[in-house]
């Protein structure tokens, strides 16, 4: 009996077949050996494709370098930026980036966004950065055949204080779709601000999802970006310097909201002490379109706040994210409850139409303000997360409880455990994991 060999089946039948076959199956016949594999690498069965690669696993950085290089069309890199070997390996990976036209999307994720305090870094720190990232960031940015679409500098404090240098370095910013520039501060209360030309934006003629720090904003920059096809703005906030930032206008802001009606606006305090408590005064406007407000870590509930943009949002809020660690409220009588009548939880998602989630962590919950909640919004809440609640405030029991909250909700619904929490359950943790949560959530944003 002859037995097939199906692994002499020429390259130009291989590929007929390939051609024929859904990415799925033609990824898996290409594994079934070395023979079936070879020609499967090939541009037109890698379009649109993302390459993830981590720079701690050299088979696969690797493979990049040798088959996979001129085939991705974008590259999502995870590194250790307190690792001198990784830091190496970027740069002779982005360089290797840089003489690859196909590569039009470029993205860093890292769980160290900080590699020291700005203002501390000694000459060798910034020749270093300025040799591993800076100098191919700006080859690759430089290209004008197959110019860069996507730049996402992960977060990283460091590289963002380039912003103004990766603008100039464009070769053709007018194919730019998404540009983050917002980062994770290593101190959020000491730190340069990035200032930026307003023209060298005006060109990102494409731009539609931009995230700056709050203080690179101003009225400039807000009314420059108009002429932008944005679709999303995510602004950070981490300190508050009226000296060098005077903030940004009422005026400013209703120009924007006029100009933008459809726009996602993601405002996100991270770790932000001061700022948290001036929010209503400082920072939010009447007519800024705030669609998500992310309060991550900050160490304050500001319950003013919280009932001013249930006023001045209630048209466009759709998301409210609160999360702290948990040892910062648990132990606390609400003043709330005593000092007014009225919970701005509850006003919030009676005068907030649209919103579809509200997320609290670190913070404790009346069980009858919950109900109210879910009564106000039903089935339009899409994610009703909380992971503290009073239950000496409620006579029901806890099993009843929950059975109403899942009628009201239409969806499964239960107290979020700590272990069920990221960041290891929001207790004192190593600042590493909770940045790394922050920065998922501000990636999530983006992508959303």
């Amino acid at each position: 009996m002859n037995i097939p060999q199906w692994h002499t089946i020429p390259a130009v039948a291989l590929n007929q077949i390939y051609d024929y076959l859904e990415s799925r199956d033609r990824s898996a016949a290409a594994n079934c050996c070395w023979a079936w594999r070879q020609p499967f690498f090939q541009r037109r069965y890698f379009r649109n494709f993302r390459f993830h690669i981590d720079v701690a696993q050299d088979a696969k950085l690797s493979f990049f370098h040798r088959t996979m290089a001129n085939l991705a069309k974008e590259l999502v890199i995870v590194f250790d930026f307190h690792n001198a070997f990784h830091i190496q390996k970027m740069r002779r990976l982005l360089y290797k980036v840089a003489r690859c036209d196909n590569i039009r999307s470029l993205r860093f994720q890292t769980n160290n966004v900080g590699l020291v305090a700005a203002g501390n870094m000694h000459s060798e720190h910034l020749i270093a950065i300025e040799q591993c990232f800076v100098e191919p960031l700006k080859m690759i940015l430089n290209r004008k055949s197959q110019a860069c679409q996507v730049l996402d500098l992960g977060a990283i404090e460091a590289l963002t204080y380039y912003g103004q240098d990766f603008l100039k370095a464009m070769g053709k910013p007018q194919e730019l779709l998404q540009l983050t520039l917002a980062s994770i501060k290593y101190d959020p209360s000491h730190y340069p601000i990035l200032g930026l030309d307003t023209t060298l934006l005006q060109k990102c003629a494409a731009l539609q999802v931009l995230s700056l720090d709050y203080d690179t904003l101003n009225d400039e920059l807000l009314h420059t970006i108009q002429v932008l096809p944005l679709r999303k703005l995510l602004i950070v906030v981490h300190g508050l310097d009226r000296e060098e930032h005077a903030g940004v206008s009422e005026a400013a802001w209703a120009n924007f909201a006029t100009h933008f009606t459809g726009i996602k606006l993601v405002l996100t305090l991270v770790y932000a002490y001061e700022a948290v408590e001036l929010l209503q005064l400082r920072i939010l406007r009447r007519h800024m379109p705030i669609t998500h407000i992310r309060m991550l870590f900050c160490e304050f509930m500001n319950h003013e706040a919280i009932d001013w943009m249930s006023v001045h949002n209630s048209d466009t809020l759709r998301s409210i994210y609160y999360i702290d660690s948990v040892s910062k409220h648990s132990n606390r009588m609400d003043y709330m409850r005593h000092t007014r009548r009225q919970d701005p939880f509850v006003m919030l998602s009676w005068r907030c139409k649209q919103l579809e989630e509200f997320v609290v962590h670190g913070y404790n919950m009346d069980p009858h303000l919950l109900l109210g909640i879910a009564r106000l919004r039903g089935r339009q809440l899409r994610r009703f997360e909380v992971s503290q609640i009073d239950w000496h405030l409620n006579s029901v029991p806890k099993s009843l409880f929950n059975e109403e909250m899942c009628t009201l909700l239409g969806q499964h619904w239960s107290l979020i455990e700590p272990e069920q929490l990221p960041s290891e359950g929001y207790g004192p943790v190593d600042y590493d994991v909770r940045d790394k949560f922050v920065y998922e959530l501000l990636r999530q944003d983006l992508s959303h």
